[in-house]
């Protein structure tokens, strides 16, 4: 149940409300939107009368039920308004949502080395990425597979952070290495193949890093939903939805079948910053740069790209990685798209020289 507030009402008054209805057993959480004031109601709502809640005070607008299960992520919640998740890094903060300009995040599958990594971090910022992403532990299909180096590998994120200023995305898989994984990443990334671990997010949730949940492979977009409930349940508001391409039958041609139809879906039922990863969506990087524009123009607000400087020696997911020079160029070209979607600012001129890596 949400409590509109009309234009105006004393910070007092939200006080003295807030207080009467925790009184009630009930949890309320404020949401100051553009242009409303929304107490959302957390609890056993089911029996209580919307007209008792209107009579406790002349500001209230409106008290509407929230009909979807999923509550604190619905846009209902927050009266039809869009939220924002605002990310903190060593080069500033860096805003993912509806109304902001698209969050450009770029790097390898797997953190393989120092130079390697520190390379890359190097490449996509000047191409204009603001994140860098890379996995230290790896959940993989066959068990024979390259895992990720794990916690070393998260002190070679924290070089290329230093030699950069860019922030910091890579998955946890496992509750116990949390506290490890959050205390370098900017942004915690829970994957396809842990979406509904409750466990795991209930423990992401009540730490405050904001959260990239990927969407499960053989996930309905309910079921997303709910384990971003889960997240935001436990206390964490800022989480960003991340479709990564489902399950098909047709794997020939493709890694997965990349869902573009659920950004107007999502924009219809959630409040929260939708990215799309074209890079495990298709599988191959050829098709990433079609997929990547369509995106924007669907209207994402993330996108999250592979980027490997030598993906035939990549130690995981090559096919799918571009290298630095096909990333430079579709970043010049996601721009023209986004340009004319209102959704591209001009990059900041980076004042370093690009490396050379020998041997690449």
């Amino acid at each position: 149940m949400i409590v509109v507030l009309k234009n105006g009402t004393p910070e007092m008054e939200i006080t003295h409300l807030s207080d009467e209805l925790s009184s009630w057993g009930l949890k309320v959480e404020k949401s100051v939107g553009k242009h409303k004031i929304v107490l959302g109601l957390v609890g056993n709502t089911v029996e209580l009368d919307p007209f008792r809640v209107q009579e406790l005070s002349p500001w209230i607008e409106q008290v509407v039920r929230v009909e979807q299960p999923f509550k604190r992520v619905s846009r209902e919640f927050r009266h039809g308004e869009p939220s924002e998740v605002v990310v903190s890094t060593p080069n500033g903060f860096v805003p993912f949502g509806e109304h902001h300009p698209l969050v450009t995040i770029a790097g390898p599958c797997s953190v393989e080395n120092e130079e390697m990594i520190v390379y890359t971090a190097q490449r996509v910022k000047a191409a204009g990425a603001k994140f860098l992403r890379g996995g230290a532990y790896k959940p993989r299909t066959s068990p024979y597979a390259f895992q990720g180096h794990g916690e070393s590998a998260l002190n070679l994120l924290i070089a290329a952070r230093d030699a950069t200023g860019l922030g910091i995305i890579t998955e946890v898989m496992d509750t116990a290495d949390l506290d490890k994984v959050a205390a370098v990443a900017d942004i915690v990334q829970v994957g396809a193949r842990n979406m509904q671990n409750f466990p795991l997010l209930k423990k992401v949730g009540a730490q405050d890093k904001p959260v990239f949940l990927k969407r499960g492979m053989s996930a309905t977009i309910e079921e997303w939903l709910m384990a971003a409930e889960y997240i935001m349940a436990a206390g964490n508001p800022n989480v960003i939805l991340c479709e990564r391409g489902i399950r098909g039958f047709d794997r020939q041609y493709a890694r997965n079948t990349l869902d573009l139809s659920v950004i107007p879906v999502l924009r219809s039922l959630t409040h929260l910053p939708i990215a799309i990863d074209p890079s495990h969506g298709t599988g191959k990087a050829e098709y990433v740069p079609s997929m990547a524009m369509a995106a924007i123009a669907a209207g994402t607000d993330s996108l999250m790209i592979e980027v490997h400087p030598n993906p035939a020696k990549a130690l995981s997911d090559g096919p799918q990685s571009l290298t630095p020079e096909r990333f430079d160029s579709l970043m010049q070209e996601l721009a023209v798209v986004g340009k004319a979607m209102n959704r591209w600012t001009q990059k900041s001129v980076n004042n370093y020289q690009l490396p050379v890596v020998s041997g690449k």
